[in-house]
């Protein structure tokens, strides 16, 4: 398997240093949160800074292998908003920061963000539909992979399972735009587990992406959930994709929360291998 870690992980450190560690610790490649990288306007990183961070990544012997919290910056988007103003502006970004990845070397894209993507009012779960069959689009052109993202109803209240994003995935019919599961989320908001789902929805194709956490928001290893079994699914189930360690709660630092979770992985496929 191959496993990326989730670059906000470890913000604190300069990008340069973020990639000598997760290869150091034994990850494949970053996950890449844009945040990270401009906390006003990631969209907007002008060619030198791209070149620069991709050049980092190899230099330490990784990747930039996706990017995820899509959204978080600029402030203030929304893909479910009515005002065509901010919907255009929603829009414009997505797009900017498929060409991103692109340019990162990213294959990847995980559209989580899920405060700007709550439903209040009707037509609110149509635009947000609607949206990412425009992401489906931008990917597309850029030839990567666009992933809308089952969060569990703690979170968002549009696209909180499994069923409900392969559904959105299907009627859109765009290949470049997939789901992935989220281990923490499926474990919190589905009715069946991660396995069964891994069993029943790797196979049609629709997962194209993966996140490793506990349901108790730390990293995998940290909490009560076994991932040896979910390999086994994964295994099982032919699935081909990157895993992102991707936990909240950087127990009892970022540093040693990405050491442990990526020890404990390694283990656990080892028993399942």
């Amino acid at each position: 398997m191959r496993i990326s870690l989730c670059n906000e992980v470890v913000r604190d450190l300069p990008f340069a240093a973020q990639c000598v560690l997760a290869a150091s610790l034994g990850y494949d490649g970053l996950e890449v949160a844009p945040f990270t990288l401009d906390a006003e306007a990631p969209h907007l990183l002008p060619a030198s800074q791209r070149v620069a961070l991709r050049r980092a990544a190899a230099e330490a012997g990784t990747a930039i292998t996706s990017l995820h919290w899509l959204l978080l910056a600029p402030a203030g988007l929304s893909i479910t908003s009515a005002d065509p103003a901010l919907r255009a502006r929603t829009l414009d970004v997505m797009e900017r920061l498929v060409g991103l990845a692109a340019d990162l070397g990213a294959t990847i894209l995980v559209h989580g963000s899920p405060g700007q993507r709550r439903v209040a009012a009707d037509g609110d779960a149509a635009r947000a539909e609607a949206a990412m069959a425009k992401a489906g689009e931008f990917a597309a052109s850029h030839d990567v992979t666009y992933c809308v993202e089952p969060l569990d109803p703690g979170q968002t209240n549009w696209c909180t399972s499994l069923a409900e994003a392969a559904g959105i995935v299907s009627r859109i019919a765009n290949p470049a735009l997939q789901t992935m599961l989220d281990t923490c989320s499926a474990g919190n908001g589905e009715s069946e587990s991660v396995v069964s789902i891994l069993e029943r929805f790797v196979p049609t194709g629709v997962i194209a992406h993966v996140h490793f956490n506990d349901r108790n928001k730390r990293g995998p290893g940290q909490g009560k959930d076994r991932f040896g079994p979910v390999f086994d699914a994964l295994r099982r189930t032919g699935y081909a994709g990157f895993a992102a360690v991707e936990p909240f709660d950087y127990h009892p630092d970022g540093p040693t929360s990405a050491a442990r979770a990526i020890g404990y992985l390694r283990g656990a496929e080892e028993t399942m291998a």
